[in-house]
């Protein structure tokens, strides 16, 4: 058996990891207080972001420990199992490096990993498209390099308030921040290359939907074979113009809402929301 072991940067929540056959490690967020909280477990996102709102220090995020994933290695190899890992991107943090020094702590050879280059969204395409591989009676290694060529048509582009929350963090150089800041202005993100950039900006909500309507047909257009999948802080109606777009304009089935979690969201911040997709290039045998 294939086992499929990503961690909580993907947003996928313990119910629905559980319905995938996926299994979850939290990253951490510790608050002002020093209290830790494991992502996506001790408080919902809601809670979060309220919690967030009213913080006067931007709280802290931190990767697991080589443990958690040791014991999984070795629990899988008495089992005769095989481990797929697929993490976030090693441009935004050390969770990859983490996970492969367990399984040389764990001397096993039962784990294939796979560097997503992405996050959040993005992220959480890949597994869900591992776990169809999978499913549909595909090797470790075919899966893998599935992943690899299909992570060169994934696009995660969205918006946000405020940068400071980027910047504070150190995902996004203090210039970026700057040059994405001015009054009345809204930032657009990309995941270039395994790190988060400044790909646009626009003025008031209207520009930034018009702006990621351009950016999805500039990143290649919707896959209509791969569901893409929205995410959204704090206020879900604002997915509603990039719904009713993809419905109405483009014909796309309905596709995949997911509330953004406490990790990803204490770096965006509370008002932050976008798409992630397979571009129409992307063919897998």
């Amino acid at each position: 058996m294939i086992r499929i072991l990503t961690d909580s940067a993907c947003d996928i929540l313990p119910a629905e990891a559980q319905q995938l056959g996926v299994t979850v490690i939290p990253l951490n967020v510790t608050l002002e207080d020093g209290t830790v909280l494991r992502d996506g477990i001790d408080m919902t996102p809601s809670e979060y972001y309220a919690h967030l709102a009213a913080c006067r220090k931007l709280p802290t995020t931190s990767q697991p420990s080589p443990e958690q994933f040791e014991q999984l290695y070795l629990d899988a190899a008495a089992a005769g199992d095989e481990v797929l890992g697929i993490f976030l991107s090693d441009a935004l943090s050390g969770t990859g490096q983490c996970a492969k020094l367990a399984a040389d702590l764990a001397n096993v050879d039962n784990v294939v990993f796979v560097n997503t280059e992405n996050v959040c969204l993005g992220q959480s395409l890949l597994v869900r498209l591992a776990v169809q591989l999978r499913d549909a009676g595909k090797t470790i290694h075919q899966i893998a390099a599935d992943l690899e060529k299909a992570k060169q048509h994934l696009h995660l582009v969205a918006a946000v308030d405020d940068l400071k929350y980027l910047r504070k963090g150190g995902r996004l150089s203090a210039a970026a921040a700057v040059a994405g800041g001015m009054l009345g202005i809204k930032p657009i993100l990309a995941v270039i290359e395994g790190k988060v950039a400044l790909a646009g900006k626009a003025r008031g909500l209207p520009g930034v939907y018009v702006a990621l309507f351009k950016k999805i047909d500039e990143m290649g257009g919707i896959h209509p074979d791969y569901t893409p999948l929205l995410g959204y802080t704090v206020n879900h109606r604002e997915l509603q113009p990039l719904l009713t777009y993809l419905q109405d304009n483009l014909h796309l089935d309905a596709p995949l809402v997911r509330q953004i979690g406490c990790v990803i969201g204490t770096h965006t911040g509370p008002g932050a929301f976008g798409i992630a997709f397979f571009d129409k290039e992307l063919v897998l045998e």
